[in-house]
């Protein structure tokens, strides 16, 4: 029997990352607009880390076209003004939509797996 190794998990995160990515953009700015950075950086401190600058700006140009998001420039401290991003109205009805979505997803996926470990389970207890 060969043994096959499971694929570069760094890659499969990322992938499920860019899935989410517009979802959780949307959730950082809900409360407090944000610019790219501080997006990364909340992001970052929430666990998603595999998020880079340069990522979220092709999907934060996307959720402004679509209506999501809106732009603005802001005072920043000892620099140029920033580019701040939140919802629209249109956008925080999204990410509502969304989150009840993505938790059906979970809990789906969730349920799935439970179900896997259930079975390898049973299936060591019975040899």
């Amino acid at each position: 029997m060969r043994c096959m190794t499971a694929p570069d998990s760094g890659r499969r995160r990322s992938q499920w990352l860019r899935g989410v990515l517009d979802l959780c953009l949307l959730a950082v700015v809900a409360d407090e607009p944000a610019y790219g950075y501080e997006m990364v950086r909340r992001l970052a401190a929430a666990g998603l880390d595999a998020v880079a600058e340069g990522s979220i700006y092709p999907a934060l140009g996307r959720l402004e076209r679509e209506g999501l998001l809106e732009s603005y420039l802001g005072e920043s401290a000892g620099g140029p003004p920033r580019k701040y991003y939140r919802p629209t109205p249109e956008g925080a009805e999204a990410l509502t939509a969304w989150s009840g979505e993505w938790e059906r997803l979970v809990g789906g996926v969730a349920a799935v797996l439970a179900g896997h470990g259930d079975r390898e389970t049973a299936e060591r207890t019975s040899r």
